[in-house]
């Protein structure tokens, strides 16, 4: 199988009136289509992690491949068309714009990439895919937090992305549609071969994925292979 993320040697300083070291020397290999679930107390450096591995975050030392592209060797503005064009997003807190409506939320990235034609119409497909076909006009505060969730999950699969990152994507969520979420993205895993690193908390999340990294104080300690 593909290799599709890769780090070696992965440190991540925060200089400040304290000067953290957030990751210390992570190494990880995550193949095409798998779904890898990133656990571990608060502080620890899960989110740090995604965002070094995404690029949304410059890292101190070390290597990270996407795709057999080496990060540090791509200038900002290629990072950015990177994500843009083979990468979504999905955070806790949603990250919606109040003013536009779930549709116009959803094509906003296709819109932002150049690809404007069509992007009405994968909006609204991408939309159906999560089952929020009767909300395509509604704004964010006229949906409850799941629809919200839903809406995110859209927008981050709307440009067919090779990978998709949640982070503590069920976080503000009820279990019974904490379990929807999931079955959403694991149906997008499953039937679309999208690859998914997601941080997490909880373990009943955790446990959908096919591996959970277990992080503590900035390094991997434990790599989780399940039966899913």
């Amino acid at each position: 199988m593909q290799l599709m993320i890769k780090s070696k040697n992965l440190h991540k300083y925060y200089e400040g009136e304290v000067r953290v070291h957030a990751l210390r020397g992570v190494d990880l290999s995550i193949k095409k289509g798998e779904m890898v679930a990133i656990m571990g107390p608060s502080g620890c450096g899960k989110t740090t992690l995604l965002n070094c591995l995404s690029g949304l975050d410059d890292i101190t030392k070390g290597k990270v491949w996407l795709n057999g592209k080496d990060l540090s060797a791509l200038s900002d503005n290629k990072k950015t068309e990177m994500r843009a064009l083979n990468m979504g997003f999905v955070f806790q807190f949603y990250n919606l714009l109040p003013v536009l409506t779930a549709v116009e939320n959803v094509e906003l990235p296709l819109l932002l990439a150049g690809k404007s034609k069509g992007a009405r119409e994968r909006a609204k497909n991408a939309l159906d895919m999560v089952g929020l076909s009767h909300r395509y006009n509604h704004r964010p505060s006229a949906l409850s937090g799941g629809e919200r969730q839903r809406v995110t999950i859209a927008r981050a699969i709307v440009n067919e992305p090779a990978i998709i990152w949640a982070d503590e994507p069920t976080g503000d969520l009820d279990t019974k549609t904490s379990d929807n979420i999931m079955d959403i993205l694991c149906e997008l895993n499953n039937q679309n071969g999208h690859t998914m690193v997601l941080v997490t908390h909880e373990n009943r999340v955790a446990d959908r994925a096919e591996r959970i990294l277990h992080m503590e104080n900035g390094v991997i300690q434990c790599d989780e292979v399940r039966e899913v």
